[in-house]
């Protein structure tokens, strides 16, 4: 019997597959009620009558995948996201980290960007100048160049002011921007020290010896097979008594690799490796 949700899951399935094998993202171990979700939206927006329209345009057209692509991938981020684990970051982890003479760390999933301009807010305050290197990495090459540049919407300011001060802000956030017409840009001293590169967390390697790991928020959308594969991979390039922190709805609770981590935060989800 023709059944027209079972065809586009199949459809789905192929597309992903496709993807795969075409452009090397692998979307296939992704929460499929994430991904089914995110294609239909596409598939909306693109007015295309079905998933078979868009798999012949992927194939065929590399413009077409780049937008996609876009909505696959999460972006939605804030600067100071959650306040209160920021400030867990600035009285739990940074004292530790400051004994270090040198500091790496890989904000993994970083999309455009306004967590890792806050991080590197939250070290300068910490102590840390030119001691510290921030990988920021995502699979999306359109928001990594727009975290590159580092440039706001002016309209969302005083949103990130309420934040910051909420995460323990020690001076006056504008101080840490210029206002140019409707758009903010982060001061280069900021960006000095931050390198942000291409990284597949599903398909790529160690990022290694890293004294904190910081990826929020992307888990949740990985099934259970491809959640392990990344915590794996954490374990792996942090150094002993390396931190990793995740995102709120996140945990290593049901992991293998949760007896080689002690909980320091369990609400702001920020785990340190033994050893």
């Amino acid at each position: 019997m023709d059944d027209p949700v079972t065809n586009q899951r199949i459809e789905i399935d192929l597309l992903l597959e496709a993807i795969y094998i075409k452009y090397g993202y692998d979307f296939r171990n992704y929460s499929k009620a994430s991904i089914r979700r995110r294609v239909r939206r596409h598939l909306s927006k693109s007015g295309l009558s079905n998933v078979s329209e868009m798999l012949h345009r992927v194939l065929y057209e590399p413009a077409f995948f780049d937008k996609l692509l876009l909505d696959l991938t999460i972006n939605v981020t804030e600067m100071f996201r959650d306040p209160d684990f920021f400030k867990g970051l600035r009285d739990l982890v940074l004292p530790d980290l400051n004994s270090k003479s040198f500091v790496k760390v890989w904000h993994a999933g970083c999309a455009t960007g306004e967590e890792v301009y806050s991080m590197a807010i939250l070290l300068r305050e910490g102590g840390f100048y030119k001691n510290f290197q921030i990988y920021a990495t995502d699979t999306n090459e359109a928001v990594l160049q727009s975290a590159a540049k580092g440039i706001f919407p002016l309209a969302r300011m005083k949103e990130y002011t309420r934040n910051y001060i909420k995460a323990g802000g020690r001076a006056g956030f504008a101080s840490y921007y210029t206002a140019r017409y409707d758009h903010a840009l982060m001061h280069q001293d900021l960006k000095e020290n931050i390198v942000f590169s291409h990284h597949n967390l599903v398909t790529d390697g160690v990022f290694g010896e890293m004294n904190l790991i910081l990826c929020r928020n992307v888990l949740i959308y990985f099934n259970r097979e491809l959640q392990e594969r990344v915590f794996k991979l954490f374990t792996d390039s942090l150094v002993p008594g390396g931190y990793l922190c995740l995102g709120s709805k996140e945990s290593l609770r049901l992991s293998t690799v949760r007896s080689r981590f002690e909980s320091l935060a369990d609400k702001k989800k920020i785990y340190r490796k033994k050893g």
